[in-house]
């Protein structure tokens, strides 16, 4: 940071943390181009961007934790044993200050976690590692340390695994591990973006209230500038591996310098869509009365000898989705939208009444053929639903060789092309794109494919399960155009799946709102937006006001 003005009375305390040009490669490609950063004790400072910006890489780097990264410059930090380098220091010492005077809080708590141990061991692991803590006495810590976290009913979660856990208790299972010998510096990476709007409030307002008892710094990685608002005193945006702007949150938000910082904040989705038709003037595409699904679960003790329990997910929903309209279903995780989204699909076994596209699915994969042409998905996370070891041409083409298997490669290859094209792959703006591999894809191309796949076969009906809560903001803005864009053109019908309210403002003509499995408010998205008469909906329409956009 910038140091104060000599002569002006100003004495700044010396930094926690101070990065001098720190710069990281991989195989000679530099990706972080000489930054430059501090954080003062008790600070939060978030480090901004898009995907590929650099900001992980930075993090990662300060703690060597990228193995072949070759990392060069300075990161001076003020651990308990003195002042160091850490891009100096041994390994044998750089693990003693890891998780004990820096620690970190990842993305995704399901792969950080390790699924073979409970989380009350992994708690305990880090107080026995770097506080010489007795194994009984690192046990009461870990329940005592989620039990701060909010975790319901500690002593019993301790003893559960990571997969036993819901999205927001593993995360605060990875924030208790990660506070466990009360660091200086806590690095949290994307904290919350896997979380429901109501979830990542919870998250964010522990982090600030465990901040403000622990007095630790923060460096928060993240492409939510919402977040960023909410939590941190100063920020710095990357762009390309390099800080393009920095300073009070407040001060930038309000007078972006940079075109990159100001391209971010106009990032909130934009809302262009066919206005609704009048009820009944379009052909209904998705209807659904008193349906029904539910999963059988064991019941405990003798009982479970003799008969099964069950777990209903969705009950007695009723809606319809007109052709050329989108039906946004929205609420918390566990809420049952997505089990909602797999009965339209014909994935699951449902009750009452269920018709897509003019038909009912029976089960059979011969019989319900047409209907799985007609009715398409597109999933939330594009990397892990495209094969890897699939080109382009063979992942966009599949949908073809089943529904269409008796057209040749030729025309086969010509569709591809048109279907890329569509989406905004064209072959001369990505030379050779038919032959190269997800992996060489950033996240928005990647969706762009897997809109591509499903566009291929002419359907009807698109599900759309969280398709934009893995994407940065201008990402996420480009999606939902393109989205917008091909219903206007196809006079496409979505069944959108979403916790994120401003994605459904932007795309629903209509809204269902589900809370333990049931629909508690219906209607269009004025009315259900903007005078929610429910309290639930009325919640989940302030949790995303308080975050302004």
């Amino acid at each position: 940071m910038s140091a104060p003005t000599p002569g002006a009375g100003v004495s700044l305390p010396k930094p926690l943390l101070e990065i001098s040009d720190l710069r990281v490669s991989f195989g000679g490609q530099e990706v972080v181009h000489g930054i430059d950063f501090a954080i003062q004790p008790g600070e939060k400072l978030a480090l901004v961007g898009e995907s590929g910006s650099g900001k992980t890489v930075s993090a990662l780097a300060l703690l060597r934790l990228s193995p072949d990264a070759e990392v060069r410059g300075r990161a001076l930090f003020d651990s308990g044993e003195g002042r160091c380098d850490l891009l100096q220091l041994r390994p044998r010492k750089l693990r003693g200050i890891r998780g004990r005077d820096i620690a970190m809080i990842f993305q995704e708590p399901m792969t950080a976690l390790n699924p073979l141990y409970t989380v009350g061991d992994q708690i305990a692991e880090v107080l026995q590692l770097h506080q010489a803590v007795a194994r009984a006495d690192s046990w009461h810590s870990a329940i005592e340390l989620l039990a701060k976290t909010g975790i319901p009913e500690p002593a019993r979660r301790a003893q559960a695994y990571p997969h036993q856990l819901s999205g927001g208790q593993r995360q605060r299972a990875m924030i208790a591990m990660a506070l466990a010998c009360r660091p200086k510096l806590l690095l949290a990476d994307e904290p919350t973006t896997a979380l429901d709007v109501a979830l990542r409030g919870q998250i964010l307002e522990l982090l600030s209230e465990l901040q403000r008892e622990y007095g630790l710094a923060v460096l928060l990685i993240t492409h939510d500038l919402n977040l960023v608002r909410r939590f941190a005193d100063r920020v710095a945006v990357m762009e390309q591996g390099r800080i393009v702007e920095r300073g009070a949150v407040a001060e930038v938000f309000a007078n972006p310098r940079d075109p990159y910082t100001r391209r971010l904040i106009d990032s909130r989705p934009v809302r262009d869509l066919v206005p609704a038709a009048p009820a009944g003037a379009q052909p209904v595409v998705l209807e659904a009365e008193r349906l029904r699904v539910a999963y059988p679960v064991a019941v405990p003790g003798l009982r479970g000898w003799f008969r099964k329990g069950e777990f209903v997910a969705v009950q007695g929903a009723d809606f319809a989705l007109a052709a050329g309209q989108t039906l946004g279903v929205v609420g918390e995780s566990g809420s049952g939208k997505s089990t909602l989204a797999l009965a339209a699909l014909g994935l699951l076994p449902s009750q009452g009444r269920l018709r897509a596209v003019g038909g009912a699915w029976s089960g059979s994969v011969r019989r319900d053929r047409p209907l799985r042409r007609a009715v398409q998905v597109v999933f939330q996370d594009p990397f892990s639903s495209l094969s890897p070891r699939m080109t382009v041409e063979d992942i966009v083409g599949e949908g073809l060789r089943v529904h269409a298997a008796g057209l040749g490669a030729a025309e086969r290859r010509r569709q591809v092309a048109e279907a890329l094209a569509a989406v905004g792959l064209g072959e001369a703006d990505h030379p050779g794109i038919a032959q190269r591999y997800p992996h060489e894809f950033s996240g928005g191309q990647r969706q762009r494919l897997a809109i591509a796949r499903a566009l291929i076969v002419g359907p009807r009906l698109l599900v759309l399960d969280e398709p934009t809560s893995a994407l940065d903001v201008t990402v996420q803005k480009q999606v939902l155009g393109l989205l917008q864009r091909l219903q206007r053109e196809r006079s496409l019908s979505y069944l959108l799946i979403t916790h994120d309210v401003q994605v459904i403002r932007a795309m629903a003509h209509q809204v269902i709102v589900m809370k333990d499995g049931a629909i508690v408010e219906a209607g269009s998205a004025a009315e259900v937006l903007d005078a929610p008469r429910h309290a639930y909906t009325r919640m989940l329409v302030a949790a995303a006001a308080s975050a302004p956009g």
